[in-house]
Formats: C-alpha cells, sequence, structure tokens
C-alpha cells in the first residue's frame, strides 16, 4: 500500500517537477521514529502582479474563448485534478506543492477594468476559474474573485463559474442580478454522493450534500445552475450517474453535462498512487477502463477525445449519461449568456494623468 496523505491533502507524495534536473526521493535516515507524527503541513500563499488577465482560448471542445484564473495551485488537494501539471512551469511539485503552494493575483481586478476598457475589446463570456476553483478556502481572505465579480457586474459583462465551493453563496448579491439578467451562470461540480468517497477525493472541497445546497440557494436567487459530474470515474462513480443527476435536477438544477476522468502528465502516476492508496482493490479495475476508452493508454489529450474517451464502453457511458439527463429534466437550458448589455468599465486612470473624459 501507498503512504497515507498528510491529513486534509490529496496527494501523499511531492514529486519533482518534470522540468527540474533532480528527483528527490525520501530516505529514512534513523532520526524519525515510525511513530512520530510529520509536521503539519501550512498553505503558503504568494502574491504576484499580472500584466494581463483574460486568457483566450482556441480549443475546438471547450464552450468559451475567454477565461480567467485568479489562483495557480488550488487547496481542494483533488487527487485527480487536471491542473495539477502547471505548476511544474513555476518549478513546483504537481503533488503537494499544488495544493499547497498557490499564488494569487494581485491587483487582478485593475488589470480586468484595464482590458475591458480597451477601444478593440469585444465581449464574449468569460469563464472564471476554470483551471483551478476560483471560490477555493484562500478566497476567504484575499478576495480577489470578488473583486472581479465586481467589475463585470459593473460593466454587465457574462460570467459563468465552475466551482466545488460553498463559498460561491457569499457573492449572492451580485451574481443573483446578473442571473434574473442573462448575463451569469454557475456550473457546480459534482462528483459522488458518497461522503467518504468525496473527503479521501477531494478532502478540503465542500460535502456533496453541501454542494446540493448550494445549487438550491443559488437557484433560489435566481442564478441558472447546471451541475457538472466531472470528473466521472470508471468503476468509483459512474455508477451515480442516475443519482447524482436526479439529485442535482431535486436541487433546483436547469442542466448536466460530464468530463471523463483526465489524466495528463504527472496526473497519472499520483492519481494512481491514490487508487493503491485508497482503493486498491480496484485501482487496476479503474485503469483498465480508462486504457480501454483511450486507445490502450490512461489518457490520450486528443481534441474531441480527451473529455469522453472513445470505444464502446466510452460510447455506453454517454448513452447514459444523455438518457438520465433527459429524464432528470436537465436538458431545458441552452446555456447562453447575454453580450449585449456590456458597457465598458470606467478606464483605470494612471497618476499622473491629469485629462479628463469628454463625457
Amino acid at each position: 500500500m501507498a503512504s497515507e496523505p498528510p491529513r486534509g491533502r490529496g496527494s501523499a507524495t511531492r514529486p519533482a517537477a518534470r522540468y527540474e534536473p533532480l528527483q528527490r526521493e525520501p530516505v529514512d535516515d534513523g532520526w524519525v521514529g515510525d511513530d512520530e507524527p510529520a509536521p503539519a503541513l501550512r498553505t503558503e500563499v504568494t502574491p504576484e502582479t499580472p500584466r494581463s488577465l483574460l486568457v483566450r482560448n482556441d480549443s475546438p471542445d471547450v464552450p468559451f474563448t475567454l477565461s480567467i484564473n485568479p489562483y495557480r495551485g488550488c487547496e481542494h488537494g483533488c487527487a485527480y485534478c487536471f491542473a495539477r501539471p502547471a505548476h511544474a512551469y513555476v518549478g513546483l511539485s504537481p503533488g503537494l506543492d499544488f495544493e499547497s503552494r498557490l499564488y494569487v493575483k494581485t491587483g487582478a481586478a485593475a488589470v480586468l477594468r484595464r482590458e475591458l476598457a480597451a477601444r478593440n475589446y469585444r465581449p464574449s463570456p468569460v469563464a472564471l476559474g476554470i483551471n483551478t476553483d476560483a471560490y477555493q478556502p484562500v478566497e476567504r481572505e484575499w478576495g480577489v474573485t470578488r473583486e472581479l465579480l465586481e467589475v463585470l457586474a459593473e460593466s454587465a459583462h457574462p460570467v459563468s463559474i465552475v466551482t466545488k465551493s460553498a463559498l460561491v453563496e457569499r457573492d449572492l448579491d451580485l451574481l443573483g442580478p446578473m442571473g434574473r439578467a442573462g448575463l451569469a451562470q454557475v456550473a457546480v461540480s459534482l462528483t459522488t454522493l458518497d461522503r467518504g468517497l468525496s473527503r479521501r477525493l477531494e478532502p478540503r472541497a465542500a460535502a456533496p450534500q453541501r454542494r446540493l445546497e448550494t445549487i438550491r440557494r443559488l437557484t433560489a436567487a435566481g442564478v441558472p445552475v447546471s451541475v457538472l459530474v466531472a470528473p466521472l470515474i470508471p468503476v468509483l462513480t459512474d455508477g451515480e450517474t442516475e443519482a447524482l443527476l436526479e439529485a442535482a435536477a431535486a436541487a433546483g438544477a436547469v442542466s448536466a453535462d460530464y468530463v471523463l476522468l483526465r489524466l495528463p502528465r504527472e496526473v497519472a502516476g499520483l492519481f494512481e498512487e491514490w487508487l493503491k492508496t485508497h482503493e486498491p482493490l480496484k485501482a487496476e479495475h479503474v485503469l483498465a477502463r480508462l486504457r480501454e476508452a483511450h486507445g490502450g493508454r490512461v489518457y490520450d489529450s486528443s481534441f474531441g477525445q480527451r473529455m469522453r474517451g472513445t470505444g464502446a464502453w466510452a460510447d455506453l457511458l454517454g448513452q447514459r449519461f444523455v438518457l438520465a439527463r433527459r429524464r432528470s429534466g436537465l436538458d431545458r437550458w441552452s446555456g447562453d449568456l447575454d453580450v449585449s448589455q456590456f458597457r465598458p468599465p470606467a478606464r483605470p486612470r494612471s497618476a499622473d494623468d491629469s485629462q479628463l473624459d469628454l463625457f
């Protein structure tokens, strides 16, 4: 059995980033006894000032062209997170570093204001918190997501959010009016209804039942809510598909979609390590299903295949989901947001700018 992760963390190890010239392995030197607990792993947050904020996307299999990520790394610590490999670009591990050494984009609201006010800007719905959750626990202290929403609300700019955090309810005063005006929608990520499994898979995320309550509160405030069954994990969670959609529909969700488990780069090894620790009897079955859906590999990054997989089992899974979605009434909303209401925000004025606005 692999080693247990630190309490409240999804990964048990800190594998070196793929660009690093050295690899490190822990060695028992006899100084620490087996019964001596390891020191608590604390979250470190490093501020960084972005020069630009809006990320433009041209991938053919994602439904947005603009996105914003207020944070790098994610304290939720989900064992399966496809964003983990991005930490290699800053020389950090996709394992424990990804969930404990975070970066926050301070001053992001001012940068967004400048970009939206640019004369050549053309509005398109912004996806907020796609790579890592915009409402992860450190948002309570830093409030960057809140500041960005204030700029978007002021500009009547459409926004979509994907989260597994109940903290999104804090911003109902902004999201409610925007949702009723066709300017905002929230997708709540729901992986399983099993609290024990969720605690192991997503150690610092809201419990499944709490996420269902978040769907209810968002819906009551006038925000269209979709449920995103992501990731859908073979053997571990695919049997819950119908129950997940029924629960989401009962809570007020209006649409649903799914993403098959993605294991790019270092995530494959990290998730296999998680399986051997928490689900050793199912580990090989899970990996075999993934190989079946990805042409013999545990992951295929090709556009059009990375989200769904191919082959008989993947096709059957897709058919099951479509049927369950229809039966649950979660095919009622197109997901379209209104870009016609956009009005550029006031352009930020520099300290030495004495030129007055004409109007």
